[in-house]
């Protein structure tokens, strides 16, 4: 498995964000995440590493990752005439996801830039598979201490184009019981894992030891864009913006790390494109 010498970067004075290679860092991939533009650590000059994952730093898997990973996995794209069990995870490449392996992986085009604030990487690729057919266009850009994610899909095959993607930012667990607070209005479930303090942030419960996480969707009705406001360790409070109003909103956690994912989905019709972003403040 290659290291952090293969992996992309960007840096400025404070920041070092480490993307992973599509190409050299193969083996950290599966069939889950997108594999153009996958931050996978952020150091701080000051602080060290700023983002941990549910093994970390212990060990690494591809199914579980680290840093702040993102996938389209949940919509895989298919033939529904088809008696085969290969689907295309956009961003990954053609999978079987009965088997959780990646049959072939997508090929991208690179390219960074230099800017004062710290640099972007774009990630472009294209997909043909089964009468669909996309361009997929991922940008990273480090601007001081804000790390913007954008995501951009264009249609252009005739059938219809499901999109369901997340991000996955894998925070530290702080030290207290306080996780994250939203601008959303939200509702808590029913669990063990999680209440609403009356300050309204997210609080967690105790975590058994060896226990593996705990997990809760919280109801949510958006219909604007989103900030999060999450406990940091290191930096006291840490946040993320989303250019759109999230369709679905779950919360997990273990004894290593805590984080949320909001889903941005979407139906395109032939010819049509979309962009989103997702905006961390360190």
């Amino acid at each position: 498995m290659s290291g952090p010498d293969s992996m992309h970067t960007l840096t400025n004075a404070e920041l070092t964000v480490e993307l992973l290679d599509p190409v050299a860092d193969r083996a950290r991939f599966g069939p889950r995440y997108c594999t153009g533009g996958y931050v996978f650590q952020i150091h701080d000059s000051r602080h060290g590493p700023l983002l941990t994952g549910p093994t970390f730093p212990h060990e690494f898997n591809w199914f579980d990752g680290q840093g702040i990973p993102d996938a389209f996995n949940l919509a895989p794209l298919r033939d529904p005439a088809s008696t085969g069990t290969t689907s295309l995870v956009i961003g990954v490449g053609t999978c079987d996801l009965e088997r959780r392996e990646v049959l072939e992986f997508c090929s991208w085009e690179t390219e960074q830039v230099a800017t004062p604030g710290g640099g972007a990487i774009t990630y472009r690729t294209e997909h043909a598979f089964q009468g669909f057919e996309l361009t997929l266009v991922r940008t990273v850009t480090l601007e001081n201490r804000t790390l913007h994610s954008e995501t951009e899909i264009h249609n252009h095959g005739q059938r219809l184009l499901p999109v369901s993607w997340f991000p996955h930012p894998f925070y530290p667990q702080p030290s207290g019981d306080e996780l994250l607070r939203t601008s959303l209005p939200i509702e808590m479930p029913d669990n063990d894992g999680y209440d609403l303090a009356p300050n309204g942030f997210i609080r967690r419960r105790a975590l058994a030891p060896g226990h593996e996480g705990h997990y809760a969707a919280l109801g949510v009705r958006a219909r604007e864009r989103a900030t999060f406001t999450q406990r940091h360790p290191a930096l006291g409070l840490v946040t993320a913006t989303t250019s759109y109003a999230p369709s679905f909103l779950p919360i997990w956690g273990n004894h290593e790390t805590f984080s949320f994912e909001p889903f941005f989905e979407r139906t395109l019709g032939a010819g049509q494109s979309d962009r989103w972003s997702v905006s961390y403040d360190f």
